[in-house]
């Protein structure tokens, strides 16, 4: 068994010491408690609670520390995956919800499995999420000076259970300030993706990491027999062509897990109940 969460990257907005000592401690706290959860929950299950815990969580930019877009609006995104099914759900630029996971992961019953805008908060309101605002005042602060002057970031996790299925999870607020209706890679094959043989969690700038289909080309090329180290260095380097901003956390259907990122640096901690590793 084995857990692995990412928190985005470490923004230059960031560099204080007591914020990467507060992100640090707070992933070790997550991973930790999450791998608690994994003891008696399946990997599908655990992956969408790791990723809730990450939401609530005001550090990173996911449900309740989600970034403001151009129009001044709070919209999410999330998705996750069933490696034992191979399937995938997901809510695209949601809107007054503490939690898009939970919201993504109901919708693993619905032959509709990803849903976008005004339906996704419909079908939340209907299945009794409640109304949420997620703002904070730390995100509004960062959108005035944004409008006055002139993030890259999602949240992941990626584990296998002691059955040896995967899963993973992934949400995220938007890169900050964007057009209105844009679509990160996060409810996308190319930003969230496992199958029996791999799971991979991206995070980074979304339109590069669709452009080069990062996780789901991970993915493929375990499954075809590559291995994991090979598949992350093989797609990293094609992600060089158009100068890709990206990061990606990864666990195969061995327990080998890998992490790379394009740009330093990339926030993560695993866990396997006895090694613990997080960024530095």
């Amino acid at each position: 068994m084995k857990v692995i969460i990412h928190g985005g990257f470490f923004s230059e907005s960031d560099q204080s010491h007591e914020v990467k000592t507060a992100k640090q401690e707070s992933l070790k706290e997550i991973v930790k408690r999450t791998f608690e959860y994994l003891q008696y929950h399946s990997a599908f299950d655990t992956a969408a609670f790791a990723v809730s815990l990450l939401e609530d969580d005001e550090l990173y930019n996911a449900g309740t520390g989600s970034q403001i877009q151009s129009d001044g609006v709070i919209r999410m995104s999330a998705a996750i995956m069933d490696g034992k099914t191979e399937k995938m759900s997901g809510v695209i630029n949601i809107q007054d919800v503490k939690n898009p996971i939970f919201v993504a992961k109901a919708l693993m019953k619905e032959d509709d499995r990803v849903l976008g805008g005004s339906g996704a908060k419909k079908y939340a309101t209907e299945h009794g999420f409640e109304n949420f605002s997620t703002e904070i005042p730390k995100r509004r602060e960062e959108y005035q000076a944004k409008l006055n002057n002139g993030g890259k970031g999602t949240v992941g996790c990626v584990v296998i259970d002691k059955n040896g299925k995967l899963a993973v999870a992934t949400s995220t607020g938007g890169k900050g300030f964007e057009i209105p209706g844009r679509i990160s890679d996060s409810a996308t094959v190319a930003g969230n993706y496992a199958n029996a043989f791999c799971a991979v969690s991206c995070t980074g700038v979304g339109e590069d990491i669709v452009s080069n289909a990062t996780a789901a080309k991970i993915v493929t090329r375990v499954t075809d027999g590559m291995s994991l180290q090979n598949a992350f260095e093989k797609t990293f380097e094609e992600l060089k062509t158009i100068d890709g901003f990206a990061g990606a956390i990864a666990i195969d259907k061995d327990g080998n897990s890998y992490h790379q990122d394009s740009y330093p640096t990339m926030v993560f901690a695993s866990f396997d109940g006895e090694n613990l590793e997080t960024f530095n």
